[in-house]
């Protein structure tokens, strides 16, 4: 328990310590070109809009941070009563992580690759995070399925019931992503060929990749709690 409470003591710190960084208007990328004066103009009112929005994101993050500390909590406290018992992990969990790893790994190089401005490496890595995040969520689809062929149901024992309500959170989190990164792989078909192509889209991607970072932390948390309990 002290362990994961670390954990997401070390979440809230990098949030807040994010949001300070975003209020004292340090660029979240450096670049030589048009990039840099795209994010740098504080007079451009799309720019403020971006910034609120970074803003709105690092203010959503600390709220989901403190949902799934209160129910960490809470799966802790009840797992000390008489009728818990621990279901087995299904070994497709860990598949499941390796792919949302790989989802983050990708969403990381499209970042990278717009401070280097090339469009066609920042378009193909963003799409392959977003099809490894659907792979991720098929899995545990299938995980709860093969937990329901092996009589592991929602109502049979309180730990049952959190894992699918860990699980079920933790993929709305990501869905409501997936919404986010569809719009913005519109926006990437919207920009081929304009100019700057890269700083239409260097704020959504800026955004996907912090946001699918920290759902991988909380995933990582949520797995090593079950492992583990």
């Amino acid at each position: 328990m002290t362990v994961t409470l670390i954990l997401l003591a070390g979440m809230m710190a990098v949030i807040v310590g994010w949001l300070i960084r975003q209020t004292t208007n340090v660029s979240p990328w450096v670049a030589d070109t048009g990039v840099q004066e795209y994010d740098n103009n504080r007079n451009n009112p799309d720019q403020l809009q971006a910034d609120s929005v970074k803003i709105g994101l690092g203010v959503f993050l600390a709220v989901a941070t403190s949902l799934f500390a209160l129910f960490i909590s809470a799966y802790m406290m009840r797992m000390e009563l008489a009728d818990w018992s621990p279901l087995n992990d299904p070994d497709i969990l860990w598949f499941n992580t390796a792919f949302l790893v790989v989802a983050s790994v990708y969403f990381q190089l499209a970042h990278n690759s717009v401070k280097r401005l090339d469009a066609n490496k920042v378009r193909t890595y963003f799409l392959v995070a977003g099809i490894f995040t659907f792979i991720f969520l098929i899995g545990q689809l299938e995980a709860w399925r093969q937990l329901s062929e092996a009589g592991y149901y929602l109502s049979n024992n309180p730990a049952n019931a959190f894992f699918y309500l860990f699980t079920a959170v933790h993929g709305l989190h990501l869905f409501g992503g997936l919404w986010v990164w569809c719009k913005t792989t519109l926006k990437f078909a919207e920009a081929k060929g304009k100019a700057p192509e890269v700083a239409i889209v260097a704020r959504s991607v800026e955004l996907c990749t912090i946001y699918w970072h920290f759902l991988l932390v909380v995933w990582l948390v949520l797995f090593a709690l079950f492992i583990y309990t």
